[in-house]
């Protein structure tokens, strides 16, 4: 009798070593004792608990100074395990190895909770539980301990009034006029220690926007009596009079009037930068107050110039005047660069290699502006295609952007264009690529802006415009005779990607990170203005009763993308990450066809991961492994749904288990992809189900990603047991191994 799939696979000899290394390493885990004082216990966890549903402990985790061991997925202490198979003799390498991979067992230690208790007795009082108490307990098994600390908050006390005395009557009208809902201390509210640090550091920022260039947080203090057996708390803020120095004498706080700002620069050298971009990136303006937020904003966006390598702005007082001098001083980059990177390529077994060579000028115009351009060839040995003439793949193309550090647009202030971080970029490319079964030339133009507000979490983007234009001058017989010109052609899809067409279209895109969330948008449209134009003007028609510009098709179609991610975090080495996207475009008007470029896939490193890239979809379609499948898995469609729990190993390695979910699907119903329209009572039937095991490298400033994903639920497969491929898993059918640069999401 034949054994399942899943028994022949946990039984072979690969899966039993990682099982029976797996199992060792737990089991010295657990017997790590050899490290262990005879006077010493093992801290096995540590737990913060409290009895008062209305007080959340875990916002007090920080404050534990001591913790067990890290554990891998929150629940292996693999670490701890690596360090206990360690000898006690360093000369060996492997013992050191070992230890300098593993963690060393974590003893409790007494002083360290005593200090853990006084540390959230201290929190809960500053957060307004005045009378707070913490019991630490310990349970003991062995040689291992289990430390508690239980919270008893009690009741939190509350502010009955809040007075003001404010010794200076031009600051006391500033404070009046400020808008009352930005006050941190009200009546009735919570007492607590952060509220009134938060009004000290309100009204000081407050104050250093408005000229107060002397003042800081320490001329504010708050006094506080509270009533015996109440938890009532009368609250006083006193703002002293300004003082140079414990010997001066008091007087009011000076205000400055910014008289002029000077530009120096640090580099004895010819090449300069224009001044008025140099003014347009100063947000400290002559004639006006000082602002201490001003001031970050010129080293913002000072940052953000391309040809300046550092900047410091440095004040000088005129002597009882109330004006202040601004003195920028900044060191410029090396206007140019030139880079070569090799490159080395292999598809499906055909090697190759490419080379690109770039050459950046980052002051091009004296204003900051950087030109790229890039120069990449590639060659490809391409063998087995019967039917074609023998040619290599070879590829040359040119690219190259000229990017702004400002808007580059008419009718716009300089206060407007200092206040936000805008970018605007001019691009032009042009791609030649050679195959044995044709020969494709592609043109590209765009004109784009980014841009920001500073400090805020939202960021923009416009494609003002953006023209492909894609030409093919040669296509072999076979491959017309094959896919595009044959009776029994099953591919209209291929067709429409090899004829010469031209995109002209406009987006828009917003994204939000917070650190937690992270939500992307983005819109496109092609095709509309050209439409417009075709009406009026009666533009020709091909065959095919399309509009066509110089004899060229346009594609006409709308686009929308939504992504949004939320990370959990539960400690410094354990996260989980969740991910949704969906994507929707549909072409009308003078398309039937969405280009293959705006066209959806899914698998891969970034999708689900259980399939290669452009292996899933769309729907319940199969594909037939065919040198064109990769065109007829795509559609108009997309959704993503992504689970991933991530933690760390050791050194510069972590870990990921993950569970992916989704598929694409096309809005309307083509021939030659069976099951592949999306229909509402059928798609969620077609959703594919991958899960996983990944391992990241990361560097800081890259990462490099290894996943290995498994098939749970394939689509394509409707009525038969490979539908549940996690119940009938096949190595070789469900595995895919993806590496990638960066996260997944």
């Amino acid at each position: 009798m034949t054994q399942p799939a899943w028994k022949t696979a946990f039984r072979s000899p690969l899966w039993l070593v990682m099982m029976t290394v797996l199992a060792a390493i737990i089991m010295q885990a657990c017997s790590s004792a050899k490290y262990i004082p005879d006077d010493k216990y093992l801290l096995q966890g540590v737990r913060i608990e409290t009895d008062d549903k209305d007080f959340d402990p875990v916002q007090l985790q920080q404050y534990v100074r001591q913790k067990g061991n890290s554990r891998w997925f929150s629940i292996f202490k693999i670490p701890l395990g690596i360090y206990a198979m360690s000898g006690r003799d360093t000369t060996k390498w492997i013992n050191r190895t070992l230890k300098n991979i593993g963690e060393r067992p974590v003893l409790y230690d007494t002083l360290q909770a005593n200090l853990t208790c006084n540390d959230l007795l201290r929190a809960m009082q500053n957060m307004g539980y005045m009378n707070a108490k913490v019991d630490h307990q310990v349970k003991v098994k062995g040689k291992k301990l289990k430390a508690i600390y239980k919270l008893i908050p009690g009741k939190p006390f509350v502010i009955r009034h809040v007075s003001y005395d404010i010794q200076d009557d031009s600051i006391a009208a500033i404070l009046a006029e400020n808008d009352s809902a930005n006050l941190r201390l009200h009546e009735g509210s919570t007492f607590t220690i952060n509220g009134l640090d938060q009004e000290r550091n309100r009204i000081t920022a407050l104050l250093m926007d408005r000229g107060y260039y002397r003042f800081h947080k320490e001329f504010i203090r708050f006094e506080v009596d509270t009533m015996r057996g109440s938890r009532l708390v009368d609250v006083t803020m006193r703002l002293f009079k300004y003082r140079a120095n414990s010997n001066a004498p008091e007087t009011l706080h000076p205000c400055y009037t910014v008289r002029q700002v000077n530009y120096y620069c640090a580099d004895s050298t010819t090449v300069h930068v224009n001044r008025n971009v140099l003014e347009n990136s100063t947000a400290v303006i002559a004639g006006k107050l000082y602002s201490a937020s001003a001031v970050q904003r010129t080293y913002n966006n000072f940052s953000r110039l391309h040809a300046v390598k550092f900047s410091s702005l440095r004040f000088t007082e005129l002597p009882d005047s109330g004006l202040l001098d601004c003195h920028v001083q900044y060191g410029l980059n090396k206007p140019s660069s030139i880079s070569f990177q090799p490159e080395g390529t292999n598809t499906a077994g055909d090697l190759g290699a490419a080379v690109s060579l770039t050459y950046q000028n980052r002051n091009l115009f004296h204003g900051s502006e950087l030109l790229s351009v890039q120069l990449r060839g590639a060659f490809e040995a391409i063998t087995g295609l019967e039917g074609y003439q023998n040619e290599d793949y070879m590829e040359y193309g040119v690219e190259s952007r000229l990017t702004f550090p400002r808007f580059v647009a008419p009718l716009l202030s300089k206060s407007f264009k200092r206040d936000v971080n805008a970018t605007s970029e001019l691009s032009l490319s042009y791609n030649l690529q050679n195959r044995p079964e044709f020969h494709r030339r592609v043109f590209s133009a765009g004109w784009r802006y980014r841009w920001a507000k500073p400090r805020d979490r939202w960021t923009f983007k416009w494609d003002a415009i953006d023209l492909n234009f894609i030409h093919m001058p040669w296509i072999s017989h076979t491959f017309k005779h094959e896919y595009l010109d044959s009776v029994s052609n099953r591919n209209a899809i291929l067709r429409y990607n090899y004829e010469n067409l031209f995109i002209m279209r406009t987006g828009v895109g917003m994204t939000y990170n917070d650190g937690v969330n992270a939500v992307k948008t983005n819109f496109e449209c092609g095709g509309n203005v050209l439409r417009a134009l075709a009406s009026v003007l009666d533009f020709k028609r091909n065959s095919q009763s399309q509009y066509t510009l110089f004899n060229i098709a346009f594609a006409q179609y709308v686009k929308g993308d939504f992504d949004f991610t939320r990370v959990v975090t539960f400690d410094e080495h354990n996260s989980l990450v969740m991910h949704a996207g969906l994507g929707i475009a549909y072409p009308y008007g003078n398309s039937r066809v969405l280009p293959f470029e705006k066209r959806y896939f899914s698998g891969g490193a970034n999708s689900v991961r259980g399939w290669s890239v452009r292996g899933l979809g769309p729907g319940s379609f199969k594909g037939n492994d065919g040198a064109i499948d990769f065109i007829n898995q795509t559609g108009d469609m997309k959704l993503d749904l992504n689970v991933e729990y991530r933690t760390h190993l050791f050194w510069k390695f972590n870990g990921a288990v993950f569970v992916d979910g989704g598929n694409i699907w096309t809005l309307r119903e083509y021939e030659e992809q069976p099951g592949g329209q999306f229909k509402i009572n059928k798609f969620y039937k077609q959703i594919a189900v991958a899960y996983g095991l990944g391992v990241r490298l990361n560097f800081d400033y890259f990462i490099l990603r290894f996943d290995m994903g498994m098939k749970a639920i394939n689509p394509a497969y409707e009525n038969s047991r490979e539908h549940y491929a996690i119940a009938h898993p096949d190595f070789s059918r469900d595995f895919s191994f993806h590496f990638a640069v960066g996260m997944p999401f």
